[in-house]
């Protein structure tokens, strides 16, 4: 009887089936990704980098609730693309303490956490589309939650977790997507021509690999200027050496393998031979390493935010959120730094799983 034949592929999805915890994060990164992506339909507060907030609840804990008054405004256009890049503040909002309509008139006692200081004003109701004062008091006056609380100019801090984790997961994927064609074309080329060809592309290697890494990708943002994009593109470019490294390695081990010197007989140019037949044949490390340089890319960038390099006010991200909070540790409310810290070490550690798992599932003495 002969012996089912599985191919290489399948056997490493198999092995990496039977890695319950590789499963597990994988699932964990898939969920985060659809979640960042979906982020202004998912948060409570939809506006543009969920900035829209009031002084007055700051640094609120999780579970707050007030009662709010909401005042339209004139910005009433919507698009399909808000969906994805939040929608444009609509509306005024005025926490309040408690609230009395007389006439056409609406008072309030502005919300304070000492209600012996909190201030009477008051508003004409026809600030509002209706001057019908039970549409005014159902649609216009009503109670926000704050799962995890409001952040240092009272924002949501749920929204803004959600929309942060894309600055954290787009400058995994931008960064290793760059370190891929950086360090594949370079190692390739390297590893396939040595002589002079290969010494300078090794030297080049072990200049980058000898800066630090923080050091270097402070002084690309220095160059190309503090920004969203500048922030991907200085990681990236720091990331490709060890990914050249075992490319190079890979190359010059397979380069002298049959199926190499059969496509030179059959009059291939080198072009073709590097990334139609050897490259698909040494992805297996260099899929790992990605894996490793994603984790490492999202502690650079937070990094990065913590000292005011990394995305912008008033983009959120989970560096940043920790920079505005960390001295809050002290000060009885450590939710605010330790929530984006806790987000960052989950991302991490699934993604070092997932790298581990793929290891061991793509070892082919296993």
């Amino acid at each position: 009887m002969f012996k089912r034949f599985v191919s290489a592929n399948r056997k490493a999805l198999q092995k990496f089936k039977r890695n319950s915890w590789g499963v597990f994060s994988l699932a964990f990164i898939v969920i985060l990704s659809i979640t960042a992506l979906l982020a202004y339909v998912i948060a409570p507060d939809n506006t543009v980098n969920a900035n829209n907030g009031d002084i007055s609840i700051s640094t609120q804990k999780p579970g707050f609730k007030v009662q709010t008054i909401n005042i339209p405004l004139n910005n009433n256009t919507s698009s399909l693309s808000d969906l994805f890049t939040g929608k444009a503040v609509k509306e005024e909002f005025i926490p309040i303490l408690s609230y009395k309509i007389q006439n056409d008139t609406l008072f309030y006692q502005e919300f304070s956490t000492d209600p012996t200081t909190a201030q009477t004003k008051f508003i004409s109701t026809a600030n509002f589309p209706t001057q019908d004062l039970t549409i005014i008091e159902r649609d216009y006056i009503k109670t926000k939650t704050y799962l995890l609380g409001t952040d240092t100019q009272g924002r949501d801090y749920l929204s803004r977790l959600l929309v942060g984790a894309r600055v954290s997961l787009a400058i995994g994927f931008v960064a290793v997507f760059i370190s891929l064609i950086i360090g594949i074309s370079l190692g390739a080329v390297a590893g396939y021509y040595g002589g002079k060809v290969d010494a300078f592309i090794l030297w080049l290697i072990n200049v980058i690999w000898s800066i630090p890494t923080l050091l270097l990708v402070i002084a690309i943002t220095l160059a190309l200027g503090k920004g969203f994009w500048q922030v991907f593109i200085a990681v990236g470019l720091t990331m490709w050496v060890e990914v050249a490294r075992v490319v190079r390695g890979q190359v010059m081990s397979v380069k002298q393998m049959q199926y190499v010197t059969a496509a030179r007989a059959l009059g291939f140019n080198d072009s073709r031979i590097i990334f139609k037949h050897i490259i698909p044949n040494i992805l297996a490390p260099v899929i790992v390493i990605s894996a490793a340089n994603f984790a490492s890319a999202i502690l650079v960038e937070s990094g990065l935010s913590f000292l005011g390099l990394g995305a912008q006010v008033p983009v959120p991200s989970w560096g940043g959120m920790i920079k505005e909070h960390y001295n809050y540790i002290v000060l009885g409310k450590p939710h605010l730094a330790l929530i984006p810290g806790l987000a960052m070490c989950m991302v991490v550690v699934s993604f070092m799983m997932i790298g581990n798992a793929l290891r061991d599932a793509l070892d082919v003495k296993g």
